[in-house]
């Protein structure tokens, strides 16, 4: 903490569960000094049993540091106040009404802190017709359109495997506080940023969007196969599956030559893009044929060196062993006090001149009250006693 190319920010974290922390993670990550403000006495949800050492919660919330403080009492809202005067972001995922009833919305925090840079990430929005509908991640990728386009045809919507809105929402939040820093540089002002699970998955669409706004198609699912690309998909293997993406002619070619399947190259059904498309179940059967008849690792090495994009389908006991996975260092240690090292997973961005720093455990609750109130708000220890005793932090 208190180390990277983001020390010299001070951020405020209200947030809980995912979609708010994986956007302050990015802040925490990067050195910046990152307060985690909890209700004294609760359990979150996302911290089963009131224990930091949940394994999610390990992930979400490192290189933090937690404060307990009742944002109900008038005291503790007046040491919010107090820490926002010396705060640089303010971060928050509560229902939209919550911070007005709190009296910690923007408009009131940059009364006193005009340089205060502000973060919101909701459901669906901050105001609109679904502003009080309580909004999670599966609700966003249903309305979204997300689960019509995933998972085999006829079996029904199917979510993602992950919490894709919630991580596209943080991550969105992340992006839209950094740019507002930026402009804060320029203006010497700060901003609201705001953004939603509903907005960042309907962006995530991209593509699957596109073919509906520009052309008026409604995409359907797919299943394991590329919703425009064939031959793009799952095929079996002697002794498992694998994921080949033959886009093109020229890479069509390829694994024809490849999986000694030429003939298909004169298949009046195959002979461009569209047609290909046109008549995926035929194409896959003829290739599923081949593949069966070697292992994974035998078509991955064929496929390589005649450069035919392919892959194994690993489990995650497998995924961290991979070779290319170990090089890119996705699984980062943490030495826990109580656990002992345990990993986390690691950042997708790598810089030219700024390493990511060592990271730290999540905190236990209220973990580092004494040296926040006193180091940044000049407490005395009687006084932050006396808080804890009447219930304000």
């Amino acid at each position: 903490m208190g180390n990277g190319p983001l020390s010299r920010f001070t951020v405020l974290d209200l947030t809980r569960v995912r979609s708010g922390p994986a956007a302050v993670r990015q802040f925490a990550d990067w050195g910046a000094n990152v307060i985690k403000i909890e209700e004294p006495g609760q359990a979150p949800d996302d911290k089963p049993g009131g224990s930091a050492q949940f394994a999610d919660y390990q992930n979400t919330h490192r290189n933090k540091q937690s404060i307990t403080l009742n944002l109900k009492h008038p005291e503790g809202r007046a040491l919010f106040l107090d820490l926002v005067r010396k705060a640089d972001v303010v971060v928050e995922n509560y229902r939209p009404s919550v911070k007005f009833k709190l009296g910690i919305d923007y408009e009131s925090l940059r009364k006193i802190n005009p340089r205060i840079v502000y973060g919101s990430v909701s459901g669906f929005g901050q105001d609109g017709p679904y502003v009080d509908r309580p909004g999670l991640d599966q609700i966003a990728q249903g309305i979204s359109g997300m689960m019509s386009v995933t998972g085999e045809p006829g079996r029904g919507p199917m979510r993602a495997g992950i919490p894709v809105a919630d991580l596209t929402a943080g991550l969105f939040c992340a992006i839209g506080l950094l740019v507002a820093l930026l402009e804060r540089e320029a203006s010497g002002e700060g901003q609201w940023v705001q953004t939603s699970l509903l907005q960042s998955q309907l962006w995530m669409m991209d593509f699957q969007a596109m073919r509906w706004l520009m052309n008026g198609e409604v995409p359907g699912q797919s299943g394991n196969d590329h919703p425009t690309s064939s031959p793009t998909g799952v095929f079996p293997t002697q002794d498992g599956y694998m994921n080949i993406a033959a886009m093109g002619n020229d890479i069509f070619a390829r694994l024809c030559r490849v999986l000694d399947l030429t003939p298909l190259l004169d298949d009046e059904r195959f002979r461009t893009v569209p047609l290909r498309a046109k008549n995926r179940p035929a194409l896959n059967a003829a290739i599923a044929e081949r593949t069966r008849t070697r292992k994974t690792d035998e078509w991955i090495a064929l496929m390589n060196r005649e450069g035919v994009p392919c892959g194994p389908i690993l489990s995650m006991d497998q995924v961290f062993e991979d070779p290319q996975v170990q090089h890119l260092r996705m699984r980062q240690p943490i030495r826990h006090p109580k656990l002992g090292t345990i990993s986390v997973v690691g950042q997708p961005v790598i810089m030219s001149r700024t390493a990511l720093g060592e990271l730290g455990p999540a905190p236990e609750t209220g973990e580092h009250n004494r040296t926040v109130y006193e180091t940044l708000l000049g407490l005395e220890p009687a006084r932050i006693e006396a808080l804890a005793r009447e219930g304000v932090i």
